[in-house]
């Protein structure tokens, strides 16, 4: 029995724990429950509660003394009898029930509607008759009074069934292209249908007429919900004579007074999960329980407060309340069928009365939690407290980080520490004070261990900031603190790990140098034009003789000089351009050089050591050094792409070799259909070609054979 608490209402799930199996002796099962504590603590209130794969839907019969619920696979309904905790029957059918309703007092009489369009009444020795509905049923329910029952589903009409005359009547026809879901209200027999469209129907099955529709899709969307979609009816209810609960599919729980058609709550279920079951509780409070696929909330159906929530570990199906009770049974998507029992809510039921007196033994006697009597340490702590030594000792159990040890054990072991304590603080408090006075001396740069170079040009350029924002230079400034990652957190690897450490001898760092280099040489002057800048100002009345301004030379001149000076600013640039070419090119032939020499020099040690002797491994065939399927290189740059898939090896790589050099590149192709259909393509191209071929040889062979030029 596992206890949870939410909102301070104890809550006793009744299904958790073990499962023993059927096929294990009466001996094994004893063995078990004495070695295994989970198995003696467990409480199996009815034997054999659950399902071989899914449980579908739950009821229990009017007189409380059977529990019925259908399940696959295969297709089947069981019966437990309460009075004796234990399953009283169980019947497989042909197809899987969607819903049923028990016609009777107890299963007597019961009726099922199955995926499959029938509809299958059962008796107590068990299937009494079977018939079929046009469309697929979604829900029935019996109205006692007149023997009618009634059938919704994927159409328009509410198919009526008359039990005692044993035969269809005219159905009912509703605006609604779909129907979900239908109930009948016990006090005045109200018959009401909700539809995919969001409406909910109410038909008066005396005088056989449509009474009134509600749009509850409408009334869905409000400031406090979020729907997303068009809300379909999935859930309806009747607490009384005049309060109805409807579900949508978007997760919205609507109350209604039947004298009005608007709501007078709207909740919010705040998953967006269609809601399966709307249901009331009224007996020692005024609630609502609405379950969805995931939760069922109990709350209060005055002001919405939540009173209660119930979270399973698998979606959930069915919800049924024991009336009169605390009780509830979910059926889930999982072999076991749950039972959660809450006492706030009521008794416990008859049938299983011990559950009051057990649960006042557990409140009475509140038990500590497992590990109140340890208290967790992390291994700097053990170390602290001088337990060390005891690691994997059983004074100490390892659990995830850490370990946990008596608390008796630890509270001795800090009561010895407790002393030095004071004698830490005062430790503490010098080392503070000397570092603050060490603060204020002259402090030496460590450089770090990885990329010296390049952190020392960054701490001059954080110097020069430091320079310039103190005589008061804000242009040079900003310039300089552009380029300063110091003290970026991004940038910490590159100066701690040592893969990021830069290799000045690579081929990458040679050919990116010279570019490098010009860029600093910019940046230089741009620092020194603002310093310049920031030190001096223009003088008022001075200027300095311009060519071009000068009103001794004329138009034609002007423009010549113009173009002088912007021509002598674009050969510097061009210039500058060149050179960046030229050093870049220099490198180039450097490392091709340096190659060829590395190349040379393998080449001569290779002849120096001589020819090498190679031997087979033990267990290998020697079969020659090209395999069957290699073919030229020259005939794979010629092939079509439809005959080269054919001749690689791996049919979803295509490998292309250029002319020249000697890179290879390949490319992967997906399996798709559109793969699939261009190789059938190619395919079908080369045999047409062969085809033609062939055709045009014959004819030349035949034109020949008779004395002629053939033609073609």
């Amino acid at each position: 029995m596992l206890i949870q608490s939410s909102n301070n209402v104890k809550i006793y799930n009744l299904s958790a724990g073990k499962s023993l199996p059927e096929w294990l002796s009466d001996r094994k099962k004893r063995a078990l429950q004495s070695k295994d504590l989970d198995i003696r603590r467990r409480v199996e209130l009815i034997q054999d509660f659950d399902m071989p794969g899914v449980s579908t839907s739950i009821k229990v019969s009017k007189d409380g003394r059977y529990i019925m619920a259908t399940g696959i696979y295969k297709p089947r309904v069981r019966c437990y009898e309460v009075a004796n905790l234990s399953m009283k029957f169980e019947r497989c059918m042909d197809s899987e029930v969607i819903k049923f309703e028990m016609l009777s007092e107890d299963y007597s009489k019961v009726v099922f509607l199955q995926c499959d369009r029938f509809v299958e009444f059962h008796a107590q020795y068990g299937r009494y008759y079977r018939t079929r509905i046009p469309k697929f049923g979604r829900d029935l329910k019996y109205h006692y009074q007149s023997c009618n029952l009634y059938i919704v589903g994927t159409g328009p009409d509410v198919y009526r069934l008359n039990l005692e005359e044993g035969r269809f009547l005219n159905s009912f026809q509703t605006e609604a292209t779909t129907l979900n879901v239908c109930d009948m209200n016990p006090f005045h027999q109200l018959f009401v249908c909700g539809s995919k469209e969001g409406k909910v129907e109410a038909w008066d099955p005396r005088a056989r007429n449509r009474v009134g529709v509600l749009d509850c899709a409408l009334h869905a969307v409000t400031p406090d919900t979020q729907v997303l979609g068009i809300p379909q009816v999935t859930a309806v209810k009747f607490r009384d004579a005049l309060t109805m609960g409807v579900g949508t599919s978007t997760g919205q729980i609507l109350l209604y007074d039947l004298r009005s058609n608007r709501p007078t709550r709207v909740k919010d279920h705040r998953y967006g999960l269609p809601i399966k079951t709307v249901d009331f509780h009224h007996l020692n409070h005024d609630l609502v329980a609405s379950m969805d696929s995931r939760i069922v909330r109990l709350w209060d159906r005055n002001t919405g407060e939540p009173y209660v929530s119930v979270e399973a570990t698998s979606d959930l199906n069915d919800l049924c309340l024991v009336p009169n009770s605390g009780m509830m049974f979910m059926a889930t998507e999982d072999k076991k069928m749950l039972t959660y029992y809450i006492p706030n809510l009521g008794p416990a039921p008859r049938w299983c009365s011990f559950l009051d007196s057990l649960t006042e033994e557990l409140e009475e006697g509140e038990t500590a939690a497992v590990y109140d009597d340890y208290k967790f340490l992390t291994v700097e702590e053990l170390h602290d407290l001088g337990f060390s030594h005891l690691i994997g000792t059983n004074l100490l159990r390892a659990y995830m980080h850490g370990y946990f040890i008596d608390m008796r054990l630890y509270r001795k072991a800090k009561s010895i520490i407790e002393p030095l304590s004071l004698t830490r603080y005062k430790q503490n408090k010098v080392k503070e004070t000397i570092d603050q006075q060490r603060s204020s001396r002259v402090q030496l740069q460590k450089l770090p261990a990885v990329n010296r170079e390049l952190a020392l040009k960054l701490m001059e350029d954080t110097k020069a900031v430091d320079d310039a924002e103190a005589v008061g230079k804000k242009s040079a400034a900003k310039l300089l603190m552009k380029s300063n990652i110091l003290n970026d957190s991004r940038f910490k690897d590159l100066f701690v790990n040592p893969n990021f450490q830069i290799d000045k001898s690579s081929e990458e760092f040679r050919l990116l140098n010279p570019a490098v280099s010009r860029l600093d040489k910019i940046r230089e002057k741009r620092i020194k034009k603002a310093l310049v800048e920031d030190q001096f100002e223009p003088v008022e009345g001075a200027s300095v003789q311009n060519p071009l301004l000068d009103d001794e030379f004329s138009d034609s001149e002007r423009k010549g000089r113009k173009r002088t000076i912007s021509q002598s600013d674009a050969s510097s640039s061009s210039s500058d351009d060149e050179s960046l070419r030229n050093e870049i090119k220099l490198q180039h032939k450097i490392i091709r050089d340096e190659k060829f020499q590395k190349r040379r020099l393998e080449r001569e040690q290779e002849k120096l050591e001589g020819p090498k002797f190679m031997a087979l491994k033990p267990g290998q065939k020697f079969q020659g050094f090209r395999s069957a399927n290699d073919q030229p290189k020259k005939k794979l740059v010629r092939a079509s792409l439809g005959e080269r898939i054919h001749l690689e090896e791996d049919v979803n790589k295509i490998k292309l070799a250029p002319s020249a050099g000697s890179r290879e590149m390949t490319f992967t192709l997906p399996q798709s259909e559109r793969v699939t259909k261009a190789r059938e393509q190619a395919q079908h191209h080369h045999e047409e070609r062969r085809k033609i071929i062939r055709s045009a040889n014959h004819l030349r062979t035949r034109g020949r054979g008779r004395g002629g030029r053939g033609r073609f």
